[in-house]
């Protein structure tokens, strides 16, 4: 589940407290639910070590490019993986991060196509990383591109937390989209959004499965998986046939040209949800 070095939780409540009031009102220790507060001080706790990959260097922070990017003071760009933005990413994470030596860990240090080195930040010493601490916060949306099982399951138990306690972005009723009402996700086009709904079909046409969600295939939404993603589904021990009449919740980009459309090429971005759980507060 998932900032001073004798105690990794200080700077991150006086960060809190002092730059976060208009998010988070009221007194820290009202802010910090128990299950949050642990996430963010337990530095040697099974949440916070999963996510320890080899150091792939440290810098300090010089600016905030965007909303997952940071410059560093030697000229490197770094985009922190395993999040999506929401609306008040930016504003965190420039909270959090302006002006501050950090540590990057990741398992590849090979930049992507835009000359970024993805990685994981942690501040100075602190064992718990930037992502955790924007996920506990309702901050940033879990993006399942991170593979290793321990580290995406501590990414999900940290936004898990936020969303039951409706968190910074996770306040607003419509953080997570309604399957049954595909003109709102339609409506997130081009975005990063978070679905939740029954399966009431499992179709394949040719090297693509449709999960369809409504009983017009053209209009209602719909998941698509292609063949080529199909093994690591299976190795997850998850037949795409049993997810009918099933409740799952999916993340995504939106696109479609008449119905809505999230394509999953990763097994994390896929959710099974208990029949009697209600909308967006599982973990």
């Amino acid at each position: 589940m998932t900032a001073c070095e004798e105690d990794p939780s200080r700077l991150t409540a006086h960060e809190l407290k002092s730059g976060r009031n208009a998010t988070f009102p009221g007194h820290v220790t009202q802010l910090l639910h128990p299950i949050v507060a642990f996430l963010l001080v337990a530095a040697h706790g099974a949440f916070a070590t999963p996510c320890h990959f080899e150091s792939q260097g440290e810098g300090r922070v010089a600016a905030i490019v965007d909303a997952r990017s940071v410059r560093l003071d030697d000229g490197r760009e770094i985009r922190l993986t395993g999040i999506e933005q929401t609306a008040t990413t930016k504003q965190a994470l420039t909270s959090l991060l302006s002006g501050r030596d950090v540590t990057l860990r990741s398992a590849d240090d090979t930049p992507d196509r835009y000359g970024r080195q993805g990685a994981l930040v942690f501040i100075g010493e602190n064992d718990t990383s930037v992502q955790a601490m924007l996920l506990a916060q309702g901050d940033a949306f879990v993006s399942a591109e991170i593979v290793d099982k321990d580290c995406a399951t501590a990414l999900m138990a940290s936004e898990a937390a936020a969303r039951r306690q409706k968190m910074g972005s996770w306040a607003d009723p419509s953080a997570i989209k309604n399957a049954e009402s595909p003109d709102d996700i339609l409506a997130e086009i081009g975005r990063f959004t978070v679905v939740e709904g029954k399966v009431l079909s499992v179709r394949q046409a040719g090297a693509t499965t449709y999960l369809n969600f409504g009983r017009n295939w053209t209009r209602g939404f719909a998941v698509t998986i292609s063949k080529r993603t199909l093994p690591a589904f299976e190795s997850a021990g998850i037949a795409l046939k049993s997810l009918e009449n099933r409740r799952i919740r999916v993340r995504g980009w939106v696109e479609g040209n008449t119905g809505p459309r999230i394509d999953v090429r990763l097994v994390g971005q896929v959710e099974l949800l208990g029949a009697s759980e209600p909308t967006g507060v599982r973990p």
